[in-house]
């Protein structure tokens, strides 16, 4: 009986065992429990140290082994570029600046874009040897371009609240990834709110009334919170009507109580900003504070010893803390990192092959190039070139053999110039001349020797060759940094003094020598090229960073593909169309939806290699109500001998509101692509509440009862059909 019960209990503990191995270690680690629950008991077992340390950056707690969230810059490509200690740089996919990543006017493949990176920081983080956390991405940058001035222009998508919008939410979904329950990477976007300029940004307010907030300066946040799902958001540096954001009261009341975001982050040094050059406090431990309060709960500043002195005097408590961790912890549960690794899909992202050598990566990479270039001039179908009938061609200017990065780009695994990407596609049997500069008249002489000259001009997007010393803060807290070499190239920390192209003078050197002269703008701006577009027969734009630059344009250039490219900028003829710099009404007029005069090019333009006709503008009904939706159906007809994308804009106008409006607006767009001789239907769905304006003494949106009329066009001063709905 003895040896029974011994055998019985022995039995028992092997059958137990494994149960009492899977218990986890602490409660927070198990699944089961709810969210809250594992958070309260994290919280309880951590130090008051810990938790200080957990406000910044980063997120882990080594002695409870919670894993860090971390972050990196991640608007057109992950950055891993700097070697910092043992830690050496990591090549990741670079694509087009966000400016170029809206010229495709393709939500859906900007969201495979950023798959990528997300899928690339997870890679780098679960690889061993990288030794790096970077799951929280700063990206998508969801200000607007209300003014080509703008030094950051070259970091967003455009000028237009909705195509932003659209542009951020997709970006996000292909970040966090499509798991039913955790996020690939999480989204953090960038700068809340209204933060578009860069000269005395230390000290600026950025002013406008509370319909401009609500209908366009917060729409492409609002869209990427509550539409994409992002809960994470970085503070600007700015004020908003005299309110400095990073303690602005609508961080508690709009950004996290009615959008839900649970990490609100300061911008680098902006909480030393609110002592000097603000004087809105008298120390940085009163700024830490007022902070917290107003609900930054992650620092890219001094902070941690402020924190500690304020626990002592009593102006924060534990609780206080513990409060802004609770919405940080949250987002390290969503991305799997409280629970075992078997459960969580993205785990097994490691080790091997690295994403960015891949043929899946490098494909995106490539198409997202392919369908950010603009053709803006093609007279007499200058374009494409025949590669049959050329011996020779130059290729001419400073942007013609390089790529350049900008400030929130990373270093690609290849990058490819214009220069080879031409030599690639044209093969060893035509002739190159290659200039650099007119020095010598060396493009001249390439130029006459040459059956065509490509002419490759643009800004820098790094204002230099030594941009990262070149910060400092002038006494007056204006200047941010120092001027940039050439008055038209912009960057962080320093706006544009002019939107003139200084190479244009190259550009009528060569066209002298040789007028079969095709121009290629690489540009993080809109310039004001008036003779260009008076004088070179064709023009192609495209935006700096993407490592395929160089294939892209080479195969638009010859014709293996057709540009399809539209512009999300208004390029205004001159600085005289524009209203001053600081003023943020809208309304006195700036993007298309105000602007005044004729543009050299107007938003969502861009021309093809063929040609399309929309006919058969049709809705779902004449009527519809306040909460419903109308479908509007148009047919695209490609009516030239290429296979070519266009891309179908919906601009709407209010033609009983009894509030000011603007005289149109963007409400819907599709890329489209269409072989020859084809028609294919475009249908976009409208839902009327895109049509509500904010009521400020209902503080809520109201859709009113008027007709509308739907406008369809190519571009916004391309309107070719209308329809009018009534919203009853």
């Amino acid at each position: 009986m003895e040896n029974y019960f011994v055998n019985l209990l022995s039995l028992s503990v092997l059958v137990l065992a494994p149960a009492v191995a899977q218990q986890p270690r602490y409660p927070f680690y198990d699944p089961n429990l709810p969210a809250e629950s594992r958070i309260d008991n994290l919280l309880s077992l951590m130090t008051t140290d810990e938790k200080i340390n957990c406000l910044g950056t980063r997120t882990g707690v080594p002695r409870l082994d919670v894993p860090n969230i971390g972050s990196s810059e991640g608007i057109h490509g992950v950055v891993q570029r700097e070697a910092r200690g043992p830690l050496q740089p990591i090549t990741t996919t670079q694509f087009p600046q966000p400016p170029g990543m809206g010229e495709t006017w393709d939500p859906d493949l900007v969201r495979q874009a950023a798959a990528v990176q997300g899928y690339e920081a997870r890679f780098i983080t679960q690889t061993p040897k990288y030794n790096r956390q970077i799951l929280m991405l700063w990206g998508p940058q969801s200000d607007l371009a209300r003014d080509p001035r703008w030094g950051r222009g070259e970091e967003v998508y455009g000028e237009d609240a909705f195509l932003n919008g659209t542009m951020a939410v997709a970006f996000i979904k292909g970040l966090q990834g499509d798991d039913p329950k955790y996020w690939q990477a999480a989204a953090l976007l960038k700068h809340f709110l209204a933060n578009s300029n860069e000269d005395h940004r230390n000290i600026s307010s950025s002013d406008f009334d509370e319909r401009l907030f609500w209908e366009y300066y917060s729409v492409p946040f609002r869209m990427g919170f509550l539409e994409g799902g992002a809960q994470a958001v970085m503070a600007s540096y700015n004020a908003w009507n005299g309110t400095t954001m990073a303690v602005n009261p609508v961080l508690r009341s709009i950004v996290r109580d009615k959008w839900g975001v649970q990490v609100i982050s300061s911008d680098g040094g902006a909480v030393k900003l609110l002592v000097d050059p603000r004087h809105l406090f008298p120390n940085q431990e009163a700024a830490v504070v007022a902070c917290l309060k107003a609900g930054i709960n992650e620092f890219l500043d001094r902070y941690a010893d402020e924190t500690r002195a304020a626990l002592k005097d009593g102006s924060l408590a534990v609780t206080d803390i513990d409060a802004a961790l609770r919405l940080k912890f949250r987002i390290a549960i969503k991305l799997g990192l409280l629970d075992p690794p078997e459960m969580v899909s993205y785990t097994k992202i490691k080790d091997s092959p690295e994403p960015w050598n891949t043929d899946k990566d490098r494909a995106v990479s490539r198409q997202i190039a392919l369908e950010s270039v603009v053709l803006l001039k093609n007279d007499k179908n200058f374009l494409p070139l025949d590669k049959k009938s050329l011996k020779s061609i130059a290729v001419i200017g400073p942007l013609a053999d390089s790529v350049h990065w900008d400030w929130y780009g990373g270093t690609p695994p290849y990058a490819i110039t214009p220069l080879q990407g031409i030599k690639e596609e044209l093969g060893p049997n035509i002739t190159v001349n290659y200039a650099a500069d007119e020095l010598g008249n060396a493009a001249v002489n390439a130029a006459r020797k040459s059956d065509v000259a490509v002419v490759v001009v643009g800004n820098d997007p790094t204002c230099g060759p030594d941009m990262r010393h070149d910060w400092y803060s002038a006494s007056d807290g204006g200047g941010v940094t120092l001027p940039c070499t050439v008055p038209s190239d912009g960057r962080e920390g320093r706006d544009r003094e002019t939107i003139d192209l200084y190479q244009e003078q190259l550009i009528k050197q060569v066209y002298t020598a040789n007028p079969k002269t095709v121009v290629i703008l690489i540009s993080s701006f809109p310039f004001a090229i008036n003779w260009t577009q008076s004088n070179i027969p064709a023009i192609l734009h495209m935006t700096h960073a993407s490592q395929d630059e160089g294939t892209a344009l080479a195969k638009v250039l010859f014709g293996a593909y057709t540009p399809g490219g539209h512009l999300v900028e208004t390029w205004p003829k001159s600085l005289d169309q524009l209203p001053v710099m600081m003023d943020y009404n809208i309304r006195d007029g700036r993007t298309y939806m105000y602007f005044k005069g004729e543009p050299l090019y107007a938003f969502g333009f861009g021309l093809s290699y063929t040609a399309f006709k929309f006919s058969k503008l049709r809705t779902s009904s004449g009527q519809v109500a306040k909460d419903g939706t109308v479908n509007i159906s148009v047919d695209v007809t490609n009516t030239g001998s290429r296979t070519g994308d266009e891309v179908v804009q919906l601009y709407v106008r209010h033609l009983g509101s009894k509030v000011e409006r603007p005289r149109q607006q963007l409400a819907g767009f599709q890329r489209v692509t269409v072989p020859p001789n084809e028609t294919k239907t475009v249908q976009i769905a409208l839902p009327v509440s895109r049509l509500a304006y904010w009521d400020v003494k209902l503080q809520a949106f109201r859709v009113e009862a008027e007709p509308v009329s739907l406008m369809i066009g190519n571009s916004s001063a391309n309107i070719s059909l209308t329809a009018t709905v009534q919203v009853q």
